[in-house]
């Protein structure tokens, strides 16, 4: 029953996360410090240290799949602390490149919304899946805050039998997020300004 009380004394808390990174984060996308009289160089060497950051992430998420099937529950655990510190990382880069620079766009090579002939041409069909991509992992990312949350406070109570159902669930939607936050980044990388 300890176990049961355990989950129960940290779902409130996993509401109130949940719902407050993405509106905090929301919030913040929209702050530019430079409107606050702060002046801040862009933090424009931060979009490849927080895509590695994505990269490095799914690839300890992996690593600790494969411990838990080896049984190495200890390496396992390791190793999702450290997936869970690494988006942790990841969020406080995002957001704090995103306070400091403007979004930067597909295809906005000429930084005043014109691209020529060429450049259009090449994007074209790209844009499409560059959409479908960012969008799922937009909304994914909001929605694994919750499961991670979940099956990590399961893992602390002990209770495997449900740490495993919902880690099920939670494992390849994490590594989607992961991996497509790299996938983002590629995509965009060319048109990020210099």
């Amino acid at each position: 029953m300890e176990d049961n009380s355990l989950e129960k004394k940290f779902n409130g808390f996993i509401i109130a996360v949940s719902i407050l990174i993405p509106v905090v984060v929301a919030v913040l996308f929209t702050v530019k410090l430079k409107d606050f009289g702060i002046q801040v160089e862009p933090l424009s060497f931060l979009p490849p240290i927080y895509a590695a950051t994505n990269g490095l992430t799914a690839i300890f998420l992996v690593g600790a799949v494969m411990a838990i099937k080896r049984g190495n529950r200890k390496l396992h655990e390791n190793l999702m602390t450290f997936a869970i510190a690494l988006s942790v990382a990841f969020l406080v880069m995002y957001v704090a490149y995103h306070m400091t620079a403007d979004s930067t766009k597909l295809g906005d090579l000429n930084h005043d919304g014109t691209l020529d002939q060429i450049e259009t041409a090449k994007i074209g069909s790209v844009r499409y899946v560059y959409f479908f991509i960012l969008i799922t992992h937009i909304l994914l990312s909001i929605a694994i805050i919750p499961l991670v949350l979940v099956t990590y406070v399961r893992a602390l109570a002990q209770r495997f039998d449900r740490h495993k159902k919902i880690a099920k669930i939670t494992f390849p939607l994490w590594l989607y997020v992961a991996v497509t936050g790299v996938v983002v980044y590629l995509m965009i990388s060319p048109y990020y300004a210099h």
